[in-house]
């Protein structure tokens, strides 16, 4: 399992002691140092059913300098993922990979379901 965050996120903080918590084994990656390669952001795409937004930190400073929020819509999916896989601090986090699938944020009903 891969774990992308932002070490100064405490939502990120959040989901990492819950991991530690629960004694899941997981890799730990930089968001902002090695963003997630566009296939795993397809993948998540996938996990997301295909609503390009929920990958992308609306509340990012990066997404308001960019003038994303009425562009966001209007980008195809390939061109989201591009972007993103060149931008950490575009994309939400922390964004967990797992073996059963993914999510984007941490919501601890959400990731119980899907760690178990």
């Amino acid at each position: 399992m891969k774990l992308y965050h932002y070490s100064k996120c405490s939502t990120c903080r959040k989901a990492i002691k819950y991991l530690e918590a629960k004694g899941a084994t997981y890799q730990p990656v930089d968001i902002v140092q090695t963003p997630p390669a566009q296939a795993e952001l397809k993948r998540m795409l996938g996990y997301v059913d295909g609503e390009v937004k929920k990958l992308f930190n609306t509340a990012g400073e990066m997404y308001r300098e960019l003038g994303l929020k009425d562009k966001v819509g209007a980008m195809k999916p390939a061109e989201a993922i591009r972007l993103l896989a060149q931008h950490g601090k575009l994309i939400k986090r922390p964004f967990l990979l797992a073996d059963a699938g993914g999510a984007v944020g941490f919501k601890e009903a959400e990731w119980e379901a899907l760690l178990g």
